[in-house]
């Protein structure tokens, strides 16, 4: 009998938005990389847009890390630019853009290994725009413009802000793709789950975040329900939107938390464990078996 490739089904994975707590896809995608699952579409809202977008274009999880991790507070806030600037923008999205320009330069969305698509919103009229081609930065800055924190995006004619005003976690988005198994990741809607956390509210900075949550959530909750196979929620709730101090605890939380589920996404989707060494399976062996 003639030996035939086991077929499985083509993963989407749908990266929502969370600033800083994003970086959990970093986690997630190194996660589902060493277990050999491969993924064939993504698509990605904010901070899901730029994880996304980048390992869309260069398959390089491990380049991303490293970019993220270099990134401090002092790179996207600075005081003296509050003072100096007239415009109604807090952060400096222009720094970020400069990073991603230096590692992609002006590669186009079409031209990425992995076929990909960032979400965000027009400003006139508020639709969900769908970038599926043209510059792949410019797309990451509209997708990634939060409003009063970052200064919209102007693409073909058309002000474009955070995809997460129109669809915080595009579960649908990469389903449309041609995913037939969609993996989503939310960051941002957790709080829900401990309500008691609302009060913690003590200045504008935490009224911005906690409503621009509230929001996602309600906007998320349905097409979460109609179009995702499975949700990982990293439990990195209790991190602020900006604190890249924690960079590196929020990306090992998301991979550690997509490890719990990898067992479920392999029974549905048909991908086989990779093939390990001795050496590996006994490693393998003691941590799952630490009695």
């Amino acid at each position: 009998m003639e030996k035939y490739a086991v077929k499985h089904k083509k993963i989407g994975l749908a990266l929502g938005g969370g600033a800083v707590k994003g970086l959990a896809h970093i986690g997630v995608i190194k996660a589902l990389e060493n277990a050999g699952v491969n993924i064939d579409f993504i698509a990605g809202t904010s901070m899901g847009a730029l994880v996304g977008g980048y390992y869309a274009a260069t398959k390089d999880i491990k380049g991303l890390e490293k970019l993220m991790l270099s990134i401090r507070k002092k790179d996207i806030f600075s005081l003296s630019d509050i003072i100096k600037k007239r415009s109604s923008a807090f952060f400096r999205g222009d720094n970020v853009a400069e990073k991603l320009k230096e590692e992609l330069g002006a590669l186009k969305i079409e031209n990425c290994q992995i076929p990909f698509v960032a979400v965000a919103t027009n400003v006139k009229n508020g639709d969900e725009v769908r970038l599926k081609s043209g510059n792949l930065v410019d797309a990451i800055r509209a997708s990634i413009a939060v409003p009063i924190i970052f200064s919209p995006v102007e693409i073909d004619g058309n002000l474009l802000m955070d995809g997460g005003l129109v669809n915080p976690v595009p579960a649908d988005v990469v389903k449309e793709l041609g995913a037939e198994f969609v993996i989503a990741v939310d960051v941002s809607s957790r709080w829900l789950e401990e309500p008691e956390e609302m009060i913690n509210i003590k200045d504008m900075y935490s009224v911005i975040t906690q409503s621009l949550s509230v929001l996602e959530y309600q906007l998320a909750k349905n097409v979460l329900k109609q179009s995702a196979d499975i949700v990982i929620k990293p439990p990195i709730f209790h991190y602020h939107w900006f604190e890249f101090e924690n960079s590196s605890e929020i990306i090992k939380i998301g991979e550690e938390e997509t490890r719990l589920r990898l067992k479920e996404i392999r029974q549905k989707t048909g991908h086989k464990k990779p093939k390990q060494t001795l050496g590996e399976k006994f490693l393998d062996f003691i941590l799952n078996n630490p009695h």
